[in-house]
């Protein structure tokens, strides 16, 4: 099948739903929490601090609406810990006690190496016109700072988490929807007082991509993986610390315009967590099926796991790489709840994707 036409391929494995935890590799799969007290929940984050994990997520009656907060759970002796609403879109009070307020969206964690817990967050009636806030924790996330609002033109990561380079400088891919789907990046030398902003990298009319994930080689190359329009995970490369990016380009990888997240492992290779579908054609599958994908050169990618594989919607993927050399990913379970898995990527088997079609067990 010519190259050019591996985005048309739906790559469907087997309508058996397949446990995540019956597969090698997989530690645990687990919920953050049972039961909350907001019916929907989305776009889950997860970091790891000096006293364990810590997630968040936004939710409330469903997205959108002005009542939507976020969300915090620690992880302590094994367990989560209660969801706690730790921001929320309060604008003011009116004179008869009526709250005026925007939904929250897409929290970020993130620990730099030296400094507070970070909490990333949107806030505003919609991704067109909403705005960055953070948040910060100096307790590993039991307790955290009035939000402020970032500077003028400043999102924040839009959706994954920064990165930190070797000079200490947090550098931030994000993206906007006023114009088009366009990435950008924002990069902060004192935790997030001042910024920097880079790009847009890419031009809307040719490519719409949105929240990037940043991966980084040990040549001082830098990779993003991006969701986009064009039904395939789009890239693009930097050589010179994230200041220049090349022309964006799609994947061999199928995506039906979702979220997707990846992380540099300690070995050297790329985990990518990420809808293995599109959203188009005969038999669409669209967020039914979530996948883990892993490459050395972040151009060719192994099949490695199927952690979702069934009716409903299992999305907006967050991972990362722990101490131990564990991987922890936690993604979006009917909107209804937030799953967390544990993988050792060093137990993964991999196979080979042919064609673009996620090969069946």
């Amino acid at each position: 099948m010519p190259k050019q036409h591996l985005w048309f391929v739906l790559a469907v494995a087997t309508a058996v739903p397949l446990c995540a935890a019956d597969q090698p590799g997989v530690v645990k799969s687990e919920f953050i929490f049972e039961s909350a007290p907001f019916p929907s929940s989305h776009a889950s984050t997860i970091d790891g601090t000096e006293a364990g994990l810590v997630a968040a997520w936004f939710g409330g009656s469903y997205e959108k609406h002005p009542d939507v907060g976020i969300w915090v759970s620690r992880h302590e002796a094994g367990e989560w810990t209660p969801p706690v609403e730790v921001a929320n879109g309060v604008q003011y009070v009116d004179g008869d006690g009526k709250e005026h307020r925007h939904p929250c969206w897409n929290p970020v964690l993130f620990q730099p190496i030296r400094g507070p817990l970070m909490l990333f967050y949107k806030c505003g009636p919609d991704p067109q016109s909403w705005w960055g806030m953070l948040t910060t924790s100096t307790d590993h996330g039991q307790t955290w700072s009035v939000p402020r609002r970032l500077p003028e033109g400043i999102d924040g990561p839009v959706k994954n988490k920064p990165i930190q380079l070797d000079n200490g400088d947090i550098l931030a891919g994000s993206s906007t929807e006023y114009d088009g789907w366009r990435v950008h990046f924002e990069k902060t030398s004192d935790l997030g007082r001042t910024w920097q902003r880079i790009g847009p990298i890419n031009d809307a009319s040719m490519f719409n991509a949105i929240q990037p994930s940043i991966l980084t080689y040990p040549d001082g190359r830098m990779q993003i993986l991006c969701r986009s329009r064009e039904q395939r995970i789009s890239q693009s490369w930097s050589s010179d610390g994230g200041r220049t990016w090349s022309k964006m380009t799609a994947t061999d990888l199928p995506n039906p315009s979702a979220g997707t997240d990846a992380v540099t492992l300690t070995d050297g290779r790329q985990l990518l967590v990420y809808n293995h579908t599109i959203r188009s054609g005969p038999s669409p599958r669209r967020r039914e099926m979530l996948n883990v994908a892993l490459s050395e050169d972040g151009e060719k990618w192994f099949a490695a796991l199927e952690l979702e594989n069934q009716k409903g919607e299992y999305s907006y993927p967050a991972v990362i790489q722990t101490a131990d050399g564990l991987v922890h990913a936690t993604y979006t379970w009917q909107r209804k709840q937030i799953k967390h898995v544990v993988i050792n990527p060093a137990e993964l088997e991999l196979r080979e994707i042919e064609d673009g079609v996620w090969p069946p067990r």
